[in-house]
């Protein structure tokens, strides 16, 4: 055996590097025979008019590639032109010809020169304005974006201005230029003038509204004719080459273009145009219960807006630690808590904070209140911010911060008990013969309430996402159903609270203060939807979850084998993110198998139980989606959210109409419903789409008899 001989400057990094030379996989500099280093296509060949227009929407086409995830080295910065532009780095914007100075010499036209170097030139700024919005934000590196710049810079430098004036030089040459065919020339024109627009939509001030829908409006009334003049363009696929890859300051190995239709980069650039523009509404603030309706609801679009348009939404959200560039988190956080749990509260009072005596009880309620704020302001904003991500992440994120959260409602109970004494809190009797005082615990209620909202996300995202397989659904919307009973339990509890405190209010006079009536009716309003919901939500799953134990009775779904797992194993897995919680406690397995496959409860009870639950379902979701939008909490969303709630009561009818079939089949008893050869089918895909389901979170089969469609 010989020894390894190494050099103490020769790195790992060099040692693999060497490993891959003359690779043509991972060796971006290997030739083939025959082969150039550069690509042989002339940038500086006078391109037709029709050429032109096609080289702009084969841009466009990369440039949407670059939107949805594919990395610069495999879209924009393949382009010959582009690359020409770029490199070297220039220092002004003169400096960024197809050719070097001196070596133009009239080559190329007005065309090339004028025109497309100036669509060119926008189309990199508009870049930059991505690129830095959504650098600023909390996205994921390659899972969401790919954010390296290969040693390119993007124009950061430039003006608006000064690429404004390029554009109107291009459209005026257009405008004299006679020997264009007036089609091609309209084609041109609306790409420069959609160019131009897209750059200021990008650069304005996200929290001056109107104006940035001006801009908006202009892209989204530009992009139909842009696709009407597409087929009067001429692809160049030569001026693009994945030979530009070795120029670039890349550790990665050459990888192949990335190439997407016209057709599908028109689609999504009007998505993220709308989006962008539908985002800004979320400036007009109606309370923090609205705010969060119209993020949720925004979010769960489908297709789910692009990571720009959600890097937009977190900048509106808590720029500078600013909400939407006007208001303190903490001024959020009281609106929160007023509207859900503590109307006309002396604990909200503003006059606390103007109080400067130490023995004031007022004085001491600011100084904890500030501490509790400095506490939740982090979980509050991760709230949001979790929801601005890709839906995956979303569940992912949310198992993480309801832990934060379970931890801040223990907090918020030990603050709840030091201000009772402050605030002389009277406690409630429930009974004689049971005399312990029941306090309200109003903050540790607050975050209880936000804690189980996300754990009911975390499921219903699971069954969005596919997380779960066909025979765990049943057991799973039963986890879901009994984590809305509780909380509808806890609503009832902090209702029974709100109502008695109004009438200590009605009797003490205070009532007459309109502000103070206002608050209580506004949180009673807030209270009796979140009920619904919550009612709605549970009566459906539970529905669900009976439907799914029957199924699994008479053997319509199969338990597949599963030799290297146990059911204890899989369960351990599905409630991984709640084990840790302290309150509501995750079952045993044991009790949860009884409970969730009814063990306790004949095939004819549980049938029962699925013709009461889904048609109570059903009525409730129509009695919600009936509701206005202020006591919805969707005045920013109103028609999203109630085609949300109509989709989910579609879903409803469907589950009626899937008990209704086996409860038919089943009149004869079990052997009977063996014979009929029934099979369920569970939509997958998109919603709405063929084969899809009528709401994401709500997985319904459809039952039929075999053979048949």
């Amino acid at each position: 055996m010989g020894q390894l001989v190494k050099d103490d400057f020769f790195t790992l990094f060099e040692s693999v590097a060497a490993l891959e030379i003359m690779d043509p996989k991972m060796d971006s500099g290997y030739l083939a025979p025959g082969e150039t280093f550069q690509d042989e296509y002339d940038v500086l060949r006078p391109p037709s008019e029709e050429e032109v227009l096609g080289i702009m929407d084969q841009l466009l086409c990369h440039e949407m590639a670059w939107h949805r995830g594919s990395p610069l080295s495999q879209s924009l910065f393949t382009s010959l032109y582009l690359d020409k532009l770029l490199w070297p780095v220039p220092k002004v914007l003169e400096d960024a010809q197809f050719g070097q100075s001196g070596e133009v010499g009239g080559r190329g036209g007005d065309l090339l020169h004028v025109v497309l170097r100036a669509y060119c030139l926008s189309l990199v700024k508009c870049c930059d304005y991505v690129h830095r919005q959504i650098g600023s934000e909390h996205c994921y590196e390659e899972e969401d974006f790919v954010t390296q710049l290969y040693n390119r810079n993007l124009l950061t430098r430039t003006s608006n201005e000064e690429l404004q004036k390029l554009i109107e030089a291009a459209l005026s040459w257009l405008g004299m230029n006679v020997d264009i065919s007036s089609q091609v020339k309209a084609g041109l024109e609306q790409r420069l003038r959609f160019r131009e627009a897209f750059l200021f939509a990008l650069a304005s001030d996200p929290t001056c509204s109107q104006k940035a829908n001006l801009h908006w409006d202009e892209c989204l009334a530009l992009l139909p004719r842009i696709n009407e003049s597409h087929t009067s363009g001429k692809e160049v696929s030569q001026s693009f080459s994945v030979k530009v890859q070795r120029k670039l300051a890349s550790t990665v190995p050459p990888r192949p273009i990335v190439e997407l239709g016209f057709e599908d980069a028109h689609a999504h650039l009007t998505r993220l145009c709308q989006d962008s523009k539908d985002a800004l509404r979320v400036l007009d603030y109606q309370g923090s219960n609205n705010l969060m309706t119209f993020v949720r609801t925004f979010q769960s679009r489908n297709p789910q807006p692009s990571v720009y348009v959600r890097a937009l939404l977190q900048s509106l959200l808590f720029s500078e630690m600013k909400v939407l560039g006007r208001m303190s988190v903490k001024q959020l956080l009281f609106d929160d808590l007023a509207e859900t749990v503590m109307p006309a509260d002396q604990i909200l009072d503003p006059e606390n904070w103007d109080v400067e005596a130490p023995q004031d009880p007022r004085f001491v309620i600011a100084k904890k209140m500030d501490l509790f704020v400095m506490r939740a302001t982090q979980s509050y904003l991760d709230l949001f911010r979790s929801l601005c991500q890709n839906r995956s992440r979303v569940r992912r994120t949310l198992c993480h911060t309801i832990e934060d959260w379970d931890t801040l409602q223990l907090e918020a109970e030990e603050l709840d008990i030091e201000l009772q004494s402050l605030t002389k809190e009277e406690p409630y009797i429930d009974r004689p013969d049971f005399p312990n005082p029941i306090f309200a615990f109003p903050l540790s209620s607050w975050a209880y309430h936000h804690k189980l909202q996300q754990m009911e996300w975390i499921v219903q995202l699971g069954f969005e996402l596919d997380v779960y397989q066909l025979d765990e659904l049943g057991g799973m919307y039963w986890y879901l159903q009994s984590l809305a009973q509780t909380r509808i339990l806890h609503l009832e509890r902090t209702r029974g609270f709100i109502t008695r405190k109004l009438k200590r209010c009605s009797i003490d006079g205070v009532l007459q203060h309109r502000t103070t009536k206002d608050a209580f009716t506004k949180t009673l309003s807030w209270l009796s939807f979140a009920l619904l919901e919550a009612e709605s939500t549970q009566s459906f799953a539970d529905g669900l979850a009976r439907l799914y134990t029957f199924l699994n009775r008479v053997n319509l779904v199969s338990t597949p084998s599963r030799p290297y797992s146990t059911d204890v194993l899989r369960y351990d897995l599905r409630m991984q993110p709640f084990l840790h919680i302290s309150l509501p406690e995750a079952l045993p397995f044991e009790h949860f198998s009884s409970f969730a496959t009814n063990s306790s409860l004949s095939t004819e009870a549980v049938l029962e139980r699925v013709t009461e639950a889904l048609p109570y379902a059903r009525k409730l979701l129509d009695q919600l989606s009936k509701m206005d939008s202020p006591s919805s909490r969707a005045v920013l969303c109103e028609a999203e959210w109630r085609s949300g709630v109509r989709n989910m009561l579609r879903a409803c009818i469907a589950a009626c109409i899937a008990g209704t079939v086996v409860g038919k089949a089943f009149a004869g008893g079990e052997k009977e419903v063996a014979q009929l050869e029934l099979e369920i089918e569970v939509g997958k895909g998109d919603v709405g789409g063929k084969g899809g389901r009528y709401s994401a979170g709500w997985i319904v089969p459809a039952i039929k008899t075999k053979g048949k469609k």
